[in-house]
């Protein structure tokens, strides 16, 4: 099974030194993991190349120890240079999550290969539109949000105007009717929007801070993660 064949956004932490409360990002994420989340991604503003390669290094290592590396996909956002890096090691690395003013999606398709995951953060402005109309070949799932204004990425859902655009899920409900691509929705989402984000029909929800800085993550995500399958459940 290659990457794009096992991807799973059900269940997606974003996680990086920045926001884990002292913690060892390899000990969130091997706890995550165990708890059922099936989607890593490592990011980092202010790590060096070589600390997000190692960073990369210890994620594989702790899914691999938790027995997931089969069902857990792990990426990096943005750093094309990390991956290749990493991969070049010896790291299981399934690939990368950009933005609109990242490293163009076709260049990562050509370095990266057929196999691997290309995740893509939806424009913010013409959200709509943009979904209908854009090319889709190389990408896989598209991550859209915010739900609501979020600290560990303040310019999330920033418009041209300079006005946060948040995301209610009527609107999310919609998108996930025209979009040709799966759907992970994020952005200050709480265990309490898990019931009404379910019903969307969204492909999966990602969390930062609702896991890595909480009193227990593995509780955490454990609790996130059946109350998302819970409503899933209940729609079919």
């Amino acid at each position: 099974m290659n990457s794009r064949e096992k991807l799973d956004l059900s269940a997606y932490i974003v996680i990086g030194p920045e926001n884990i409360k002292n913690r060892r990002v390899a000990k969130v994420i091997y706890d995550v993991v165990e708890a059922g989340f099936t989607c890593v991604q490592i990011r980092s503003k202010t790590a060096s190349a070589t600390e997000l390669i190692q960073l990369t290094k210890q994620a594989a290592s702790a899914i691999e120890k938790a027995g997931k590396t089969n069902q857990v996909t792990l990426l990096v956002n943005d750093r094309l240079d990390v991956i290749l890096a990493a991969r070049m090691e010896g790291v299981k690395v399934d690939g990368i999550h950009v933005g609109q003013a990242d490293i163009p999606v076709e260049v990562c398709r050509r370095y990266l290969g057929e196999d691997s995951v290309i995740g893509v953060t939806a424009t913010t402005e013409e959200l709509l539109a943009y979904i209908q109309t854009m090319s889709t070949s190389q990408i896989d799932y598209l991550g859209i949000g915010p739900l609501r204004e979020t600290t560990t990425k303040p310019d999330c859902g920033l418009g041209a105007d300079g006005i946060i655009i948040t995301r209610s899920f009527d609107e999310i409900k919609a998108l996930v009717k025209v979009s040709p691509l799966p759907l992970v929705v994020g952005g200050g989402v709480k265990f309490s929007d898990l019931p009404s984000l379910a019903q969307t029909g969204a492909d999966g929800f990602f969390v930062v801070t609702a896991i890595s800085e909480a009193d227990d993550p593995k509780e955490a995500a454990l609790e996130m993660v059946n109350e998302w399958r819970a409503n899933k459940v209940s729609l079919c």
